[in-house]
């Protein structure tokens, strides 16, 4: 072989990047899903094990045909995640110089990782907020203005991140769901992926629901649900929450945020690699751990009774709400499936609508502490409804927990 031959094979780009994207989607069997089917997109599959692999191939060929990064340039950006190794590779592969400012909380794994790429790092201060010199968006712009012929990425503000979703991302999605898909669970690190498979869902299945798990801490869920910017906090979960409102995150397609606390988390990354065997990251148990929260146990009224009680045993409650497509047609306790099947009329085969109780009484949730105390006082559970869509349950348990934080 020539030495030409040589030198044109060096100047290409490693094949790992052919790599990135069309990743696996896997259905979760071992968990109880409800009347869901319940699926996971396989990004860890990803070169460098993570969706960000994605928006970083894109950001820097998209800088590249811009002209805004020129051979041998140098890459400057902020990151409290993932998308630190993701550039990492694509600026090796490339022959980029990279520097990332890295917040103290990132895995001492990923940064070793990163700077075994090639990277430079600085690490800096992740108890300061936006506006701080020493906040790593703002540390990392400085740096990238003082730094001849650098390119500030800003995944926060770059519009390339979100196209990146909305052009691959949500079409594979769409086609490994056979056009079949009610919901999306999505967390918010920069906002481009929740913002890419919006824009794309709105078009191709406009009732989807876009649903945003967020750390507690993180202001976003409450954005959501509140409408107001609430002080933000602090969490150990990666890559997802914000202390602002990234540019590029369009949230006005969440209908519904679930905010989850560090512990659970956790707990629910590692559940999921012992049951699926899906080793993933503390934010992918976030999102996860949007179906786990425990806030609505339920049946459909076809289940089986044998469902039913291996629903009230896992989550250690009496009484179930019987849904169908969301509607409330129901309510099955303890009692009532010890009526069915005790009296040897009945086994566990039959279904649920064959034990319920259908006479139902509802409360929107504007009622008075009155008028629940009344439900309560007469034995019963309090069902709470709102335009038609069942909201929760509340007992005895319930009431008494709420005074005694009250009290607290």
């Amino acid at each position: 072989m020539s030495s030409g031959t040589l030198q044109v094979a060096s100047l290409k780009n490693p094949a790992i990047l052919s790599l990135i994207g069309n990743t696996p989607l896997v259905e979760c069997t071992r968990f109880d899903s409800g009347q869901c089917r319940l699926f996971i997109k396989l990004e860890n599959q990803n070169p460098t094990g993570s969706i960000k692999d994605r928006m970083a191939l894109a950001m820097v060929e998209a800088a590249e045909r811009s002209g805004d990064l020129k051979p041998g340039g140098t890459l400057i950006e902020a990151t409290a995640g993932n998308t630190g190794l993701g550039l990492a590779l694509v600026a090796a592969a490339k022959g980029y110089r990279l520097i990332l400012v890295i917040p103290d909380k990132m895995s001492q794994e990923k940064i070793l990782h990163i700077r075994a790429l090639g990277a430079t790092t600085v690490i800096t201060r992740s108890d300061v907020t936006k506006g701080h010199p020493e906040y790593y968006q703002d540390l990392a712009a400085s740096i990238a203005a003082e730094t001849p012929g650098g390119f500030y990425v800003n995944q926060f503000g770059n519009p390339t991140n979100p196209l990146a979703h909305e052009q691959t991302t949500g079409p594979e999605i769409w086609d490994q769901m056979d056009h079949d898909i009610d919901a999306v669970v999505v967390g918010v690190g920069s906002g481009g992926t929740l913002t890419g498979l919006s824009n794309y869902f709105a078009r191709v299945a406009p009732k989807c629901e876009i649903v945003l798990a967020d750390p507690q801490g993180s202001i976003l869920s409450g954005f959501v649900n509140e409408h107001r910017m609430g002080q933000p906090g602090s969490w150990m979960v990666e890559g997802i929450g914000e202390d602002f409102i990234p540019s590029i995150a369009d949230l006005s397609r969440v209908r519904k945020s679930y905010s989850i606390g560090d512990e659970e988390s956790f707990l629910t990354a590692r559940d999921l690699l012992r049951k699926e065997g899906v080793f993933a990251g503390s934010s992918t148990g976030t999102l996860f751990a949007r179906y786990q929260d425990g806030s609505i146990v339920s049946v459909g009224p076809h289940d089986s009774l044998l469902t039913a009680f291996n629903r009230m045993r896992i989550s250690d409650v009496s009484q179930v709400p019987v849904l169908d497509h969301g509607q409330l047609v129901g309510i099955l306790d303890e009692s009532d499936v010890l009526t069915r099947i005790q009296d040897g009329h009945g086994s566990f085969r039959d279904e649920v609508q064959t034990a319920m109780t259908d006479r139902i009484v509802t409360l929107p949730p504007s009622s008075s502490f009155n008028e629940l105390r009344e439900i309560l006082d007469s034995g019963r559970v309090a069902i709470v409804v709102d335009q038609g869509q069942f909201v929760g349950l509340v007992t005895r348990i319930d009431l008494l927990n709420y005074l005694r934080r009250k009290v607290a």
